[in-house]
């Protein structure tokens, strides 16, 4: 496993196929494997997919101290092999959009999904500072909550809670939902350049979908799309969510 240097230590990473660069960073409880490991294959032949592990997440250690969007995009800003398009999901939303408005020559095309520009409502408080109290207390409650909150109803319905509440959360799940607590990212949203598209989630019940709706039209000029899928958009619709970013990075 590749790593890149970082003030912070080792930033470990993933590499795939070839061509330009392709960065996806993945979302809070996540890592670069359970979030993007069955979609790199959809991509490979058109880019080379970097999908780096930050702080807690993956082989990556967490430094300690304050976790903040500047430490992540730091560390994923590392893992760039070159100007890239960057796709972030969820907290790598966030992440990446901060990447790509105080760096904006590594970027050449964004994709944020199922983002939010700062914690401007209630029902959006509740259900990150319920998962963040259940992370520090109840892990049992914890395996049960995620399901409820990252995947809409018909998903859960043909899968099976024992499918999805399989497997430990990464080491630094609850510092990243207290972060997600913090994120603030409207100041830099008018310093990115890049092409962007917006994607939403249409069932999303952890990130209502008027937040996406909300992220676009603070980026003018930015393109968007919606997506019938709770907030895991990822692996609730994949070939959806691969065709999108494929046609959106190679201007398909």
């Amino acid at each position: 496993m590749p790593t890149a240097t970082h003030a912070s230590g080792a930033v470990h990473y993933h590499r795939a196929g070839s061509g330009p660069g392709l960065v996806m960073v993945h979302g809070t409880g996540g890592d670069a494997v359970s979030n993007y490991a069955h979609l790199v294959p959809g991509l490979a032949d058109v880019r080379t997919v970097i999908t780096p592990d930050y702080a807690g997440s993956g082989q990556t250690a967490d430094p300690g101290g304050d976790l903040t969007l500047d430490l992540l995009a730091g560390q994923v800003a590392a893992a760039f092999e070159g100007p890239s398009d960057l796709v972030g999901f969820s907290l790598g939303a966030a992440v990446a959009a901060k990447v790509a408005a105080e760096r904006p020559e590594l970027v050449r095309r964004l994709v944020l999904i199922a983002g939010w520009t700062h914690l401007a409502d209630s029902r959006l408080e509740l259900g990150l500072r319920t998962w963040a109290r259940l992370a520090g207390t109840d892990p049992e409650s914890f395996a049960a909550y995620g399901p409820l909150v990252a995947f809409s109803p018909g998903f859960v319905g043909s899968v099976g809670t024992k499918t999805l509440m399989e497997g430990e959360p990464p080491h630094g799940t609850l510092r990243q939902i207290e972060l997600d607590l913090r994120v603030d990212i409207r100041d830099l949203l008018p310093k990115i350049t890049a092409p962007t598209l917006v994607v939403g989630n249409t069932q999303d019940h952890l990130i209502p979908v008027e937040h996406a709706r909300a992220l676009h039209a603070a980026l003018p000029g930015s393109e968007y799309a919606e997506l019938d899928s709770g907030h895991v958009v990822l692996h609730e619709r994949p070939a959806e969510v691969t065709a999108l970013i494929r046609k959106f990075v190679t201007g398909g």
